[in-house]
């Protein structure tokens, strides 16, 4: 597979009434756009035929879905008002755009170094990011949908899987909600876990669907959350960072591990 023969399967399983495909051969890019909005996305090839080698037809399902599903949420439109429980935070990383293509920002905030929150409209199997328009449109307060998406994070699961490693404990938070690095943002989630650490607190949330907690007691244990969190980064649909934070006292710091193969 290669990004020619990529561009071509893309094409074939996107095309669409009311749909304009294009082709950026500088960057190898395809753009996938709405004609009905005037709004679309656009994919990297080269990436998705990395990740085609490793899980073959998976890489194209995932892609295909989660372009369908982005055009979807452009195309609906959507309305705060009595939807407040919709309303949720989301983490990305500080590279991510701060603003829609149209150049209407996003309502976001500062969490860490490596870290932004930003807030979106779920829709079921996707969801929309909050820009400024659509707070005017109805009104509201940044203030406003803030407080209601960390409230209504706080009403997640918080349900983890449990795996022992060289005498260090992982916890893993996966439940493909599209919110499960937003547990990151549960204070006090992260207090009361904190009272169950008999060695160092350190979290990470290298892509959007995973959220991983360590009680590290030795140098390898750090050593196995910075492979455990490199993999599931280079591995997630929507990446954050690889990078770990230690947990204090409610506060994250970012610390940076020098991983080594034994």
């Amino acid at each position: 597979m290669d990004s020619k023969k990529m561009k071509r399967e893309l094409e074939a399983r996107l095309a669409g009434k009311d749909r304009v495909i294009s082709y950026d051969r500088e960057k190898d890019q395809l753009r996938i756009e709405s004609e009905l909005v005037g709004k679309g996305i656009t994919i990297s090839l080269p990436g998705i035929v990395a990740k085609w080698h490793v899980n073959k037809e998976k890489a194209i399902d995932e892609i295909v879905y989660y372009v369908e599903e982005g055009l979807r949420a452009m195309e609906e439109p959507i309305q705060l008002t009595d939807h407040e429980r919709k309303i949720f935070p989301i983490i990305r990383s500080t590279s991510f755009p701060s603003e829609a293509e149209e150049g209407i920002p996003f309502l976001s905030d500062e969490h860490t170094a490596e870290t932004k929150i930003y807030y979106a409209y779920d829709m079921g199997k996707t969801y929309r990011l909050i820009d400024i328009r659509m707070m005017e449109k109805e009104g509201w307060e940044p203030n406003r949908i803030k407080e209601i998406a960390l409230f209504n994070v706080r009403s997640l699961s918080t349900q983890l899987k449990e795996d022992q490693v060289a005498g260090n404990t992982f916890y893993f938070l996966n439940t493909n909600d599209g919110y499960d690095a937003s547990r990151i943002l549960n204070k006090g989630f992260l207090a009361d876990f904190e009272k169950k650490m008999t060695g160092t607190m350190v979290v990470a949330v290298p892509h959007q669907d995973v959220l991983i907690i360590a009680d590290i007691q030795n140098d390898r244990g750090y050593d196995v959350m910075a492979q455990i969190a490199m993999s599931f980064f280079a591995n997630g649909h929507v990446p954050i960072t690889a990078l770990s934070f230690i947990y204090e006292n409610g506060e994250l710091e970012p610390i940076f591990i020098m991983g080594k193969n034994k």
